[in-house]
């Protein structure tokens, strides 16, 4: 089924829902260069500098922390519980060590020059607009206690959204 393009101010969807509950695919690079998706389950959704935004975050040691440093693209893929099993497998696997794609079954697609999935219900296509490492020494300390002991901390990503797909 081909998709189509919406406004992304028009999304109807509970942001609390759709990245905290259901989960979301976070994809850098290009289909002809190589790209690499990781699930997850933080970030934000809003208007910033007076755009529709996304705000994610991708640790230094994660794969696709490369394909986000060298492309300006990304998408955010988001899909119903019927590819539950896959963005389990993409959260919990490295596509250092394994074929993600072989893996999960899922089918990659190219929209707006980022790389979505022909499974996903809807595509935030988005243009890096601005990245900053966050400083685990000025969290909060039952915050850096529970998720960076290990201080492997976490670089934040925000991005225009510049086209949505359904």
């Amino acid at each position: 089924m081909a998709k189509i393009k919406i406004n992304p101010e028009a999304l109807a969807e509970n942001p609390f829902e759709l990245i905290g509950k259901d989960w979301f695919l976070l994809t850098a690079g290009t289909q002809e260069q190589g790209f690499n998706f990781m699930t997850c389950s933080w970030g934000q959704m809003g208007i910033l500098w007076n755009k529709p935004s996304v705000t994610c975050y991708v640790r230094h040691s994660r794969h696709t922390f490369g394909f986000m440093e060298s492309q300006d693209t990304f998408t955010l893929s988001f899909f119903g519980q019927e590819q539950r099993k896959a963005l389990g497998f993409a959260g919990s696997h490295s596509g250092r060590d394994c074929d993600k794609l072989a893996e999960t079954g899922l089918h990659p697609e190219v929209l707006e020059g980022g790389v979505s999935f022909e499974e996903a219900k809807l595509t935030l296509v988005c243009k890096k607009r601005f990245a900053a490492d966050l400083d685990i020494a000025d969290m909060p300390a039952d915050v850096a206690a529970q998720f960076y002991a290990d201080n492997d901390a976490h670089r934040m990503y925000i991005g225009e959204i510049i086209a949505a797909y359904i």
